[in-house]
């Protein structure tokens, strides 16, 4: 369906060195979008880089540590200079670790916020800035179904941080809908990634995920390919303020 094309975009995504935005940048390319990769892992974008080359698509990889608004803002400016403009921002960036609150290292737990939840809010404000300079696109902040839902592990910092992205979603689409810039909200259950695998790994955390998930099992990264492309391209043109839940049925449960 042309609809889910890209053709003709750019596309920005951030914490693509690995995982979850390594996957969203090939994705993207395979839409026909040209892409720019951010992480602070320079080897490893280099790497994403290559896959979204081999697409047949422009890539521009930039080092970014989304915490540095100087470098957020470096980073959108790179794209524009570059490749001409930003079209679509996937606000990927994220960190993320479980533990009892009440034994919680508050530095650690700084960090996750600075990361998760002020580092989307600096990349989508520069992103933001150039898509209304631009004429509109499309912002699609990755959050989790954990903002809604919980598990046996807990989580509890994560989980606030992903449900703030939320509350972001909503305020930027509200904002920002006058501009053609779409706003919405990814929300992922388990997948297998570099930043679940040692919950996974686990006897209990394994268990856990999949007693929490009425579909009993983690997901495939293909199966975010048209969630992701729906919000991102054409087909997704009348929403906005929303997040779709891809996770087997967690926040139902």
């Amino acid at each position: 369906m042309t609809s889910f094309r890209l053709d003709g975009r750019v596309a920005v995504v951030t914490g693509a060195s690995s995982g979850l935005g390594a996957h969203f940048a090939a994705v993207l390319a395979h839409a026909g979008a040209d892409v720019v990769v951010a992480a602070r892992r320079h080897d490893m974008l280099e790497a994403v880089a290559g896959t979204v080359e081999a697409a047949g698509r422009r890539c521009l990889a930039v080092p970014t540590d989304v915490t540095d608004p100087v470098q957020c803002r470096a980073l959108v400016d790179a794209a524009v200079s570059e490749l001409g403009a930003v079209h679509v921002l996937v606000n990927n960036a994220g960190t993320g670790y479980g533990g009892r609150s009440d034994r919680d290292d508050l530095t650690r737990t700084s960090h996750l916020f600075d990361v998760n939840l002020l580092g989307a809010y600096q990349v989508a404000a520069a992103a933001g800035r150039a898509m209304i300079a631009g004429g509109g696109g499309s912002i699609v902040n990755i959050s989790s179904a954990l903002a809604l839902a919980t598990t046996d592990v807990p989580q509890a910092a994560y989980s606030a941080s992903k449900a703030g992205l939320l509350g972001m979603t909503r305020d930027l689409a509200r904002q920002w809908a006058r501009h053609g810039v779409r706003v919405n909200a990814l929300a992922p259950g388990f997948f297998s990634s570099e930043m679940t695998a040692p919950l996974l790994a686990h006897e209990r955390g394994a268990a856990s995920v999949h007693a929490a998930t009425p579909l009993g099992r983690v997901g495939r990264l293909e199966e975010l390919d048209g969630p992701l492309l729906l919000l991102a391209s054409d087909a997704g043109s009348y929403m906005t303020g929303t997040t779709l839940g891809v996770d087997g049925g967690m926040a139902m449960h």
